[in-house]
């Protein structure tokens, strides 16, 4: 169970999970921008990796230790997005979307309970592919397990999936394109490969505009973090 901190007591926030959460491609950084000097924001997300892999490479390991320092000075919240690299693919990331993939979750909040943290389940981050005008989503699915697993687990969940799908569906494919990662201009693009431009990552308008959504999703989900958001 969480060790009982007051309301003024330091607090830490951990993101783990893929490069739609991760530094550089990711919303990240951006949304640990907006907690204020009270709050030690880690960003652990690493691209190309599923609720299978993080944890077979160790970096799962390797959070968890991070999670178990100082926890009787600080209230840990562990966000954990996963989904985009569980889908069929790969075979050392894809995981079954029925059996696996719930499984997984489920022990990410196990373990995060065990070191004295507070789980938040957070469903992936939308695509930004339009077709015939119609945004496309085919990540619902891993969002509607992500939100099963949060039920069964009594754990918080932010549906990041959803209000991201309906913020980029009322920005329109022109604009969306706007908000993708921005290759560095004097950079060279490898042999073969005409644009790094996809419709997954974010640069920094995009990284922006999504931890702005995740915010407002901490101020109704989790209002004792809301707390730290800067302004607030």
């Amino acid at each position: 169970m969480p060790i009982s901190h007051s309301p003024t007591s330091p607090v830490r926030v951990v993101l783990v999970g893929d490069s739609t959460m991760a530094e550089r491609t990711g919303y990240g950084n951006a949304l640990c921008a907006l907690f204020d000097s009270n709050v030690e924001c880690v960003n652990l997300a690493r691209g190309g990796r599923s609720s299978k892999s993080f944890r077979v490479e160790g970096l799962w390991d390797n959070a968890l230790a991070r999670l178990q320092t100082d926890q009787t000075t600080k209230r840990t919240y562990v966000l954990i997005q996963f989904g985009h690299n569980d889908q069929p693919g790969k075979a050392e990331r894809s995981t079954d979307l029925t059996t696996e993939f719930p499984n997984n979750l489920t022990r990410y909040v196990q373990d995060s309970r065990a070191v004295g943290a507070i789980p938040v389940l957070v469903t992936p981050l939308t695509r930004r592919s339009f077709k015939a005008g119609v945004l496309q989503n085919d990540l619902r699915p891993w969002a509607e397990a992500t939100l099963r697993v949060a039920r069964g687990n009594a754990v918080q969940a932010i549906d990041l999936n959803a209000v991201s799908y309906a913020a980029v569906a009322a920005l329109g494919a022109p604009e969306a394109d706007t908000l993708a990662e921005e290759p560095p201009p004097s950079s060279p693009l490898p042999a073969g490969v005409k644009s790094r431009f996809d419709y997954t990552h974010v640069g920094a308008k995009g990284a922006a505009f999504f931890s702005r959504l995740m915010a407002k999703e901490i101020e109704s989900q989790l209002p004792e973090l809301a707390r730290n958001l800067r302004g607030k």
